[in-house]
């Protein structure tokens, strides 16, 4: 049995896993889960990451415990551009900020007075949001922070999390792509715009690939570990959605679905698409394991129908995943639909009354019940995904066969099957566990387990089960879609 961990970190939690790998078969095995809250300092919002590292160095203890000297290597992935900036001594300068925090306000239109932001796009091939690190960066360039007089190296949250397990300061591509700080075309971070912005040249070091061993884990953390065998540190696919295409049973140049509280659904390429057809479809390119591109477009995924159960259970009506599904099945369907990345849906808050005003003010019929907005949301985002689709046919020229979805997200079958019949084409569906299986099949080729990604997959593909959803004639999902595409425009 060889043991391979991954560090899976989501902005509500994190955990640590163990792929367990026995020569013909992985089996994923959560070690310690753990919540992963910010905290508010002076008007400034943080990541609190030496408290996740302490849970970390915790799960490779327990792991340790249960495995011994079966544990090959670790490596961690996280959500993209929230990023350090680390002295030459290895100090975090000005604390690890999160991407809601306030000092990128106003700084698109920054930016942009120095940039246009079809140029930008045309550098980097990521779509603007306040999320960006280019923007927060150019909030301490703007500021004038001294952080950047003393910075060594700007780090991604899985490029620290590694530094701090084996004392290895790098920048993985996947994560280093999120960024709008990376050149897609070139390889390497977008001069352009990092000079644009104003930033020393000197804290971006070299971009290593995904599944790069980076040397052994620290003796320290070994011996808080009570670990008596090396252990090592891999760049795996740093960000975690990268690891979640790369977990998909399929073929390089699939159609692909990560499903959970966010949809991001995209297509799996050879190279990057930066042509202004692409930049007014709202697609971005970030990078994918083996050095490929995934273009992609972000949708709000689940997270309207996990806001609608929330604010049911606040006031008193406690109702499970399944009990939704039921209710959302037996209501009728197309009575009126909903635009899920619209911004009245963006934030916490009493969401089937978002639901019901956003029908009122667009002259549908006001849904009642909760099965009737469960069943809206869900064929709206069923309807989303067949926009994104049609972007990307349009811009890569491709006709897609099937759709491959992983994520927790899969568990709602009537999304699944919903989305089938709107795209009109079978939803292979798993592993939920997609993630942390890119993760592991990454780490392996990495130390020569297996001798590539295309290995891994096959091997994922043994190991789990995937359900199928084969479109049903049951509608005109094409009137329905060219009603949907009149209304969120």
């Amino acid at each position: 049995m060889q043991i391979y961990l991954a560090i899976d970190l989501g902005a509500g939690s994190g955990r640590l896993v163990a792929g367990e790998y026995d020569g013909s078969s992985l089996n994923i095995v959560e070690v310690n889960r753990f919540s992963n809250k910010g905290i508010e300092i002076n008007g400034g919002i943080y990541w609190d990451t030496p408290r996740l590292f302490s849970h970390i160095t915790e799960g490779i203890r327990l792991a340790v415990e249960k495995y011994g000297d079966q544990i090959v290597s670790i490596a961690a992935d996280s959500w993209g551009c929230d990023f350090a900036l680390v002295d030459k001594l290895g100090n975090v300068l000005g604390g690890h900020h999160q991407y809601r925090d306030s000092r990128s306000e106003g700084m698109q239109a920054e930016l942009d007075s120095r940039m246009s932001q079809e140029e930008q796009y045309k550098h980097t091939g990521i779509q603007p949001a306040f999320y960006n690190s280019s923007l927060h960066l150019l909030s301490e360039q703007v500021k004038q922070s001294p952080c950047l007089d003393v910075v060594d190296r700007v780090l991604f949250t899985p490029d620290l999390l590694a530094y701090w397990l084996c004392g290895v300061k790098s920048n993985e591509r996947t994560i280093v792509s999120t960024s709008q700080l990376y050149d897609p075309l070139n390889r390497d971070w977008a001069w352009e715009v990092i000079d644009k912005i104003g930033l020393p040249r000197e804290m971006f070091g070299e971009i290593v690939s995904s599944g790069t061993v980076l040397g052994p884990m620290n003796q320290s953390v070994m011996d808080n570990a009570e670990a008596t065998s090396p252990i090592k540190v891999v760049a795996s696919a740093g960000h975690d959605t990268a690891c979640a295409v790369a977990g998909l049973p399929m073929e390089r140049g699939g159609l692909w679905l990560s499903s959970g509280t966010w949809s991001i659904i995209g297509v799996e390429l050879d190279k990057p698409r930066t042509t202004k057809q692409a930049y007014e479809a709202g697609l971005s390119n970030e990078g994918g394991v083996n050095k490929s591109t995934r273009l992609l477009h972000n949708v709000s995924g689940l997270w309207i129908i996990q806001e609608c159960r929330r604010h049911w259970l606040e006031h008193g009506e406690e109702m499970g995943y399944a009990e939704l599904a039921r209710l959302a099945e037996e209501a009728q369907p197309f009575t009126a639909f909903i635009d899920p990345n619209h911004a009245s849906f963006s934030a916490p808050g009493n969401m089937p009354q978002r639901v019901q005003e956003y029908c009122r003010a667009t002259g549908q019929t006001v849904p009642e019940t909760k099965g009737s907005i469960l069943r809206i949301a869900t064929e709206s985002l069923a309807l989303k995904y067949r926009q994104v689709v049609t972007s990307l046919s349009e811009v890569t020229g491709e006709t897609f066969t099937q759709l491959h979805a992983g994520g927790g997200g899969i568990q709602n079958q009537l999304l699944m099957q919903t989305a089938a019949d709107a795209l009109g084409i079978p939803v292979v569906a798993g592993p939920i566990e997609a993630t942390s299986c890119g993760n592991i099949i990454t780490q392996m080729v990495a130390v020569g387990e297996l001798p590539d990604i295309t290995a891994g997959r096959k091997l994922i593909e043994a190991s789990v089960q995937t359900d199928v959803f084969t479109p049903k004639e049951t509608a005109n999902w094409d009137e329905h879609y060219e009603t949907f595409i009149k209304l969120i425009k």
